[in-house]
């Protein structure tokens, strides 16, 4: 399938490592013009070399650190100007604190928020006027499984990636007059140093080891095994294409079956 990605312009957030690097890598293997974006010069760098060795595509580096409005302003306006405009956007973030209510912080809750929404927000505001002028575009909002089964001890990514799904659905009636199309895709348990880093603290909240606390985890996935990145990565490629040109105000969760909701 052709997803039309050809020399589109390219902007994925938080894409130095995990899923948002994985969906850099994705977008660049189609011939997408891609530009990463992350807080770490030497992470952005190392993640433009293993794209480039993987695809042989050049991805342009943006520094870029989503609470400061003015980066994320700046960041965007260049890329549309050396890109020739913004096609496609893909808003990710790193996780915010585990806790639960009793252990976080009223500076935890905000930081939450503008860590994982209003980033999103900030972004795509700052996207739509060059989608706007090119005639269409297409928006991808990384959020979490938990947008439709909260997930114990992360209160605060329960709450605000489900803020993320009620955004992509209220975005796509707003904004498909102009043939943008929006949708969220949400990762369950995929191999990410993001999940490591969840199980070690709860292997160690609990008293247990992580082989354990991993091996329980994954029996509650039907297809038995952890996700690759890749896996979720091209499902955020197709949502991001032109190859997608009637799906809007969508949430798709990529967790091998795991999340029982309807």
């Amino acid at each position: 399938m052709d997803l039309g990605l050809q020399d589109k312009s390219v902007f994925v957030a938080a894409a130095s490592k995990g899923l948002g690097k994985a969906s850099a890598l994705a977008f660049a293997s189609e011939g997408a013009k891609v530009t990463i974006a992350s807080r770490s010069l030497e992470q952005l760098e190392a993640a433009r070399d293993d794209i480039l060795a993987a695809t042989g595509s050049k991805v342009e580096i943006v520094q870029m650190d989503v609470f400061r409005e003015e980066d994320i302003r700046q960041a965007l306006s260049a890329v549309a100007s050396a890109r020739g405009g913004i096609d496609v956007l893909v808003t990710n973030t790193g996780g915010p604190s585990p806790g639960t209510f009793a252990t976080l912080t009223n500076e935890d809750w905000e930081r939450g928020f503008q860590l994982c929404l209003m980033s999103a927000i900030k972004l795509i505001r700052e996207a739509l006027p060059h989608m706007r002028s090119a005639g269409e575009g297409r928006i991808v909002n990384l959020a979490s499984s938990s947008i439709k089964q909260p997930i114990d001890g992360l209160l605060l990514s329960n709450v605000f990636r489900a803020g993320i799904a009620a955004l992509t659905k209220s975005l796509a009636s707003e904004l498909a007059s102009d043939r943008i199309l929006i949708n969220t895709v949400a990762p369950g348990r995929i191999a990410t140093d993001r999940l490591l880093q969840l199980d070690e603290a709860k292997a160690k909240e609990i008293g247990s080891s992580m082989e354990e606390v991993q091996a329980q985890a994954i029996a509650q996935i039907p297809l038995g095994r952890l996700g690759d990145p890749a896996e979720f990565a091209r499902m955020v490629a197709f949502y991001g294409s032109f190859a997608n040109t009637y799906v809007t105000g969508q949430s798709l969760l990529v967790d091998g079956g795991m999340v029982k909701a309807l």
